[in-house]
């Protein structure tokens, strides 16, 4: 399994206090809040590499708006604030705005099932609603996943048409509806297809008319045909010793597919304040957190998430496709939103976003102290952690005390790493910046779970019971075979090869799979987990494969 990639933490810019020294000496002005910004942004500003658009807005004006680095390195044309940057998933609140402006108009419910406008969705025996399309809680497989299964790359011209048709061939979901939590690009592609079949307009045409003209945002497109020229748009990169173009030919909407600038996102922010369409109703349902069936609040609303900084309680959504990185952020109990836009995959919004917050809103922050002092956990304890966990589908961890001193280490991956202890049973997670992993003692004798934070995002590590067997009575030879899948028409061939199982494809690399018991392999991303299917006479028959969002996908042995 490749290695998470280290990225470097960058560095918070200390600000210099001014100090009067006497009644005879003028006081020196205090600096502005735009330098403090132009500082923490400098380091994007470099002549021959991409870089970053941001805009503020306080108190119902942008107050702050800049570009720095290159939009286009073929031709060195720089970064301003009016450069258009494909947005990703920020998108997607502005496909549940649609979803609600639909049913203001008495047009739709978010209450209704979704087979009321997609009839050619599976009955899979529990309702799935728009509700539960916006707010992940659907249980539908992400049609990420389901694109690499076939062979999709985002270099790959594909629709929202084709998509649709790929989510709607499923034959099962990873969970009944509303009982987990689990982000799925899936449910916004068929969000925005509902926008299309109800409304009669496509997607693109209706965001146009209903939110982007009257909120003059005069240069945003869901940009539903790859082929269409949007002019003064950046193009997105990564580096390996220099950079590259990261192409991008995707042409979702709904669930990504918007192309703006920081300009533009800036009134839309402002809408949240001023109200030129909507109403509170609307907003109301966007801001508050959602709730799964046992009754649990979690921290995704509609298209946006929630999490608390410094006191501050915070609306925000990041995005991220080939090279483009975006953050968009409000505060509304300031009047305070924030938007970050790049064109560079190696760019983390979070760790600028928030220094930014500090720079405006540093005299309403709070600092939250525990009142419960630190303790150093000892040995008895730290052996409660110790096991394998499964975060995602194939992914499994190792956790192990050595001295005193855990350590994380992937199935397949030589690198131990070692985790260094902040609090009771909280450790960050050093090779990734902003991660730390939370354990969660439920039992005296033993740990159940742990929760991995990266970023903003929340991963959970379900312990796993891996018996010892004897991996040289494994015949791999029975396993081998063409294994096809009606669900995304596709077939694999499994080769057994130098002891080794490998899973070759008409247009994916060929994937090696390891033994993590019998009959159940593991590989990596969308072909994370393999479990071999027998019948009655033990006869193998096919297998499930799993992707991290994409469970227990049926194929056939030929």
């Amino acid at each position: 399994m490749t290695k998470i990639k280290i990225f470097l933490i960058c560095l918070l810019i200390s600000l210099t206090n001014v100090i009067t020294i006497n009644a005879q000496v003028k006081a020196t002005p205090k600096p502005k809040t735009s330098d403090a910004v132009d500082q923490l942004i400098a380091k994007y500003a470099k002549p021959n590499e991409p870089g970053i658009a941001i805009s503020v807005i306080k108190d119902g004006a942008i107050v702050y708006k800049k570009g720095v680095g290159i939009a286009n390195l073929e031709y060195g044309i720089p970064i301003t604030s009016s450069t258009v940057f494909h947005v990703a998933s920020v998108s997607k609140q502005f496909t549940v705005f649609s979803i609600l402006l639909l049913e203001q108009d008495g047009k739709l419910s978010l209450d209704d099932d979704i087979r009321k406008y997609l009839p050619e969705m599976p009955n899979y025996g529990n309702p799935i609603t728009l509700r539960n399309l916006a707010n992940h809680t659907s249980g539908i497989r992400d049609n990420t996943d389901l694109a690499y299964l076939i062979g999709t790359t985002e270099n790959d011209l594909f629709s929202n048409e084709q998509a649709v048709k790929l989510i709607t061939s499923q034959k099962g979901l990873n969970f009944i509806p509303g009982e987990e939590f689990e982000y799925c690009n899936s449910g916004y592609i068929l969000l925005a297809e509902i926008v299309k079949r109800v409304s009669g307009q496509s997607f693109s045409e209706f965001t146009e008319t209903r939110i982007f003209k009257p909120l003059k945002m005069k240069n945003s497109v869901f940009l539903d045909n790859p082929e269409m020229i949007v002019k003064n748009k950046a193009y997105s990169y990564f580096k390996q010793d220099t950079y590259y173009k990261s192409l991008l030919n995707f042409s979702f909407v709904g669930s990504t597919g918007l192309n703006t600038t920081v300009e533009d996102l800036s009134l839309w922010a402002l809408n949240f304040e001023n109200k030129t369409i909507g109403n509170n109703i609307i907003f109301d349902k966007m801001n508050k957190k959602s709730q799964l069936n046992s009754g649990e609040i979690i921290n995704y609303a509609l298209g946006q998430e929630t999490k608390n900084y410094k006191g501050l309680d915070v609306l925000f959504h990041g995005g991220g496709d080939a090279g483009y990185r975006s953050y968009l952020l409000r505060i509304p109990e300031h009047n305070f939103s924030l938007v970050i836009l790049s064109n560079s995959r190696e760019f983390i919004p979070i760790s600028l976003a928030y220094e930014i917050v500090d720079c405006y809103l540093k005299d309403k922050e709070k600092t939250i102290e525990s009142d419960k002092p630190k303790s150093i956990l000892d040995y008895s304890v730290l052996e409660k952690f110790v096991g394998d966990y499964e975060v995602m589908n194939g992914l499994i961890v190792s956790i192990t005390n050595e001295n005193d001193t855990l350590f994380h280490q992937m199935k397949n991956d030589n690198e131990k790493v070692k985790l260094i202890q902040t609090d009771n049973f909280e450790f960050t997670y050093p090779n990734l910046p902003n991660s730390k992993i939370i354990f969660d003692l439920k039992k005296e004798t033993s740990v159940t779970e742990f929760k991995w934070l990266i970023s903003d995002f929340v991963y959970k590590g379900k312990r796993m019971q891996l018996k010892a067997f004897d991996k040289t009575k494994i015949n791999l030879n029975e396993l081998a075979g063409n294994y096809y899948s009606s669900e995304v028409n596709t077939s694999y061939n499994l080769i057994a090869k130098e002891n080794t199982l490998v899973a070759t494809h008409s247009r994916n690399d060929d994937m090696s799979l390891s033994i993590l018991q019998p009959d159940i392999f593991i590989g990596g991303g969308f072909f994370g987990k393999v479990e071999f299917i027998r019948n009655e006479q033990n006869k193998v028959i096919g297998m499930y494969v799993s992707g991290q969002k994409s469970k227990r996908i049926k194929f056939d042995k030929n």
